[in-house]
């Protein structure tokens, strides 16, 4: 089941930050945004760490 993306995050960085973000992306034929997410979650599930909010609910029916 495919998550509601309803949050923005925006982000500052090094220029080699990004580039690598970038690169990896690449490599996994993926857009930068959803390399974050890949990452994140493979971060929080590694170092055990839950999310503490709820998803929003949707409004489709």
């Amino acid at each position: 089941m495919p998550r509601n993306k309803c949050e923005t995050l925006s982000i500052r960085t090094t220029a080699e930050i990004k580039d690598l973000i970038r690169q990896a992306a690449e490599r996994e034929h993926r857009s930068v945004a959803s390399m974050v997410e890949v990452l994140v979650l493979a971060h929080a599930e590694q170092s055990g760490i839950k999310a503490r909010t709820k998803p929003k609910k949707s409004n489709k029916k």
